[in-house]
């Protein structure tokens, strides 16, 4: 997705820890042993911890060639978001658009500043972007927080943005 994107836009990575990329490729014997380790931490009264932190980042054709490009070149964390982009301490980067790949939690309080919550509590998306606001993508949060949903709307998103940052006319969500 951040791959789809960089083609036409600058793109800025951000995860809240380092990725590790697994050169192996993922087989039936790996995943039993990522299943295994996920229960051993439930059965110690651990939290589990995310699947890509037991599994690790693949390197697909579509990687690689991102990493090639330095389009995988990790950011830490920001400290805070504001209409207009992300701040880590006080150097300001400009953003057009933020795709929040939420990891399949809905806890989404360092957003807060952008008031994206409605009076319910929640925040109403249309398709994967926020309503009302076509320029902040949550993916994994809804509909999409599934590895299905997420891979169908990372897409939809990345496609979104695309069109958004080139200027093409929106999309409906089927499409």
């Amino acid at each position: 997705m951040l791959s789809d994107l960089a083609d036409v836009a600058d793109t800025i990575w951000v995860t809240r820890s380092a990725p590790v990329f697994e050169s192996g490729e993922f087989t039936a014997d790996r995943g039993r042993k990522v299943v295994a380790e996920v229960a051993a931490r439930v059965a110690e009264g651990l939290p589990p911890r995310s699947v890509v932190s037991v599994t690790g980042l693949g390197h697909s054709t579509l990687v690689r060639k991102a990493l090639a490009a330095g389009v995988l070149d990790r950011h830490p964390m920001f400290d805070r978001l504001s209409a207009g982009g992300a701040w880590w301490g006080e150097q300001f980067e400009p953003a057009d658009a933020i795709v929040w790949a939420t990891g399949f939690r809905a806890a989404l309080n360092h957003l807060a500043p952008l008031r994206l919550r409605g009076p319910g509590g929640g925040i109403r998306m249309d398709g994967t972007h926020v309503a009302g606001e076509p320029r902040v993508h949550l993916i994994g949060y809804g509909p999409s927080a599934s590895t299905v949903g997420a891979n169908r709307a990372g897409r939809a998103a990345a496609r979104d943005l695309r069109d958004l940052l080139i200027g093409a006319p929106a999309r409906s969500p089927a499409a």
